[in-house]
């Protein structure tokens, strides 16, 4: 779906309204997002990405963020996966984030969590990329200082190439980000109204 500006979409901004004038405020960082979401879902080339597959996993990622609306803008873009990829949230979503610190001062912080696996009945459905990506994404999320060469290795098994690695890496980031942006400017939203 293409729109003149995400976030605004999002967030159902009125032109000239309040919180219009403030994100206008900051035409760079505007801007840059804008090119941001252009770039990671209106690729040059899908060799590496498909814009399904990218539709996919960012309705995942905003799901696992309990963004239902964001959730559901980038599932209208992946056909045939709204039952699936609504399980999978839902069997996703925790609390987080999980893990370990090396040995030392902050291994007092250390919280043990779920690891998220895709269902059986829905791993056909997904694919092996899909399914790859999804535990990915749920493991950058909620498992940040869990990263090791294994998780990369298990998408690599499953068909992503180091560019695609990168790529599905980055949209988790810029989803993360964007879903906390559309909440802010909804209370800020709430607020001024």
């Amino acid at each position: 779906m293409s729109v003149a500006d995400v976030i605004d979409h999002l967030v159902g901004l009125e032109p000239g309204g309040h919180l219009d004038m403030i994100r206008r405020a900051r035409a760079v960082a505007r801007d840059n997002t804008q090119a941001s979401y252009a770039a990671l879902f209106a690729p040059d080339t899908e060799a590496d990405m498909t814009k399904a597959e990218r539709h996919a996993l960012a309705s995942f990622v905003a799901g696992v963020h309990r963004d239902p609306s964001v959730a559901s803008f980038y599932a209208s873009s992946a056909p045939g996966l709204a039952d699936t990829l609504a399980l999978e949230i839902e069997r996703a979503t925790s609390a987080g984030p999980y893990g370990g610190f090396p040995a030392g001062p902050l291994s007092v912080e250390d919280t043990h969590g779920p690891t998220y696996k895709v269902g059986d009945p829905q791993r056909p459905i997904l694919g092996p990329r899909l399914s790859a990506a999804f535990e990915h994404a749920h493991m950058l999320v909620f498992h940040p200082r869990d990263s090791s060469p294994a998780w990369l290795q298990s998408l690599l098994d499953a068909g992503w190439s180091t560019t695609g690695i990168v790529t599905l890496s980055q949209l988790v980031a810029f989803l993360s980000f964007q879903v906390r942006v559309v909440h802010g400017l909804r209370v800020m939203q709430g607020v001024s109204a």
